[in-house]
């Protein structure tokens, strides 16, 4: 049988928009520093690119700062600022804040001090979704963008940041959103491209790219394409319920992202779980793909209050506006009757 990607959180297929973009930004040959005309055609893509991110993210009024990655862009909104975070970030924001803000066991953080933490929108393993507070410093909103409703503009959020590859766009672009103006530390220094916060020069294919996927994926948004996948997903988890005894589903009377499912089996390792389903043709994850492909317990879990075990025995399956109900159901039979076979062998 031809192999089905169930692990959108951890990347997501290049867009035809995105591609068509990159395509034509392969042939424009100057650099967007450079003042003549082949050098004007270059910045031209990049400020292109740079109005539909911000379109697409109602950031009207805003800088959008090109950088390598969700992973940059958190550097330079996070370094030296001493913000408080939680232990189910990301580990790019984990490197920069105070991890002390309290987990409930459903996967919601409490923000005393808005003004002094970062929260994300929505985490990549469980899927459960933050109240962001007004005030907030710095939001991650990389995993959320595209499949919730999301402006900056009326956020109420100082920063945010997000990646490319996460919406159908390449790998290695993000950005990060600040009001118009803020002075932020540069760390990358060099020739001041992107007004002096990020030097070197742009990935203006990349970037292309970016401006295409963006706004490709809010309109996907509007159309509700995201509901069709919320209903995909409830689908997939009710069928692993009733087959598979035993589980459970992380954060499933929580807001979530419409396309993430965890599901925890006590005694299966996550990572043999992911490849006894690779092995039948399914690609799937234990959690965050950020680890040069270690697989660990799920730290996340662990910042929720589940044991060893069951942080080490979870399996994240992530959906997409193109998957077909016939391969998630494929992949929700192979599962189960994997499952049910351990059992009965350690019965």
């Amino acid at each position: 049988m031809a192999r089905v990607y169930l692990d959108h959180n951890a990347t997501t297929p290049l867009r035809d928009e995105a591609r068509a973009a990159m395509i034509a930004a392969m042939d424009i040959c100057g650099n967007p520093s450079s003042v003549h005309s082949e050098g004007r055609a270059a910045k031209a893509v990049i400020e292109r690119a740079r109005a539909q991110v911000s379109e697409a993210l109602g950031a009207s009024g805003a800088d959008v700062i090109f950088t390598s990655g969700a992973t940059e862009a958190a550097a330079l909104a996070l370094a030296g600022r001493g913000l408080k975070g939680a232990g189910i970030e990301h580990d790019a924001v984990r490197a920069w804040v105070d991890e002390s803000l309290p987990v409930s066991s459903d996967g919601a953080v409490t923000v005393a001090n808005p003004a002094g933490s970062t929260l994300q929108l929505a985490n990549s393993e469980t899927g459960v979704v933050q109240v962001l507070p007004e005030g907030l410093a710095v939001s991650d909103i990389t995993q959320g963008f595209g499949k919730l409703p999301f402006a900056y503009g009326w956020s109420g959020v100082g920063m945010v940041f997000l990646s490319a590859h996460k919406i159908g766009g390449p790998k290695g672009v993000g950005a990060l959103i600040v009001p118009k103006g803020t002075e932020l530390a540069a760390q990358i220094k060099g020739g001041g491209q992107e007004m002096g916060r990020r030097s070197g020069t742009e990935n203006v294919i990349g970037i292309a790219g970016f401006g295409a996927a963006a706004e490709a994926a809010q309109a996907d948004l509007a159309a509700g394409r995201w509901d069709e996948v919320a209903a995909l997903r409830d689908e997939l988890e009710a069928v692993l319920l009733d087959g598979a005894e035993g589980i459970t589903v992380v954060g499933r009377g929580a807001k979530r992202l419409p396309n993430t499912s965890m599901i925890v089996a006590p005694g299966w390792k996550g990572e043999t779980q992911v490849m006894a389903m690779d092995l039948a043709g399914f690609a799937v994850s234990a959690g965050s793909a950020c680890s040069s492909g270690k697989v660990k317990a799920s730290r996340v879990l662990t910042a929720m209050g589940f044991d060893d075990e069951a942080a080490a025995s979870a399996l994240r399956v992530s959906l997409d506006t193109h998957t077909r109900r016939d391969d998630v159901l494929a992949f929700a039979k192979a599962w189960a009757d994997t499952y049910r076979k351990k059992r009965s062998r350690a019965a």
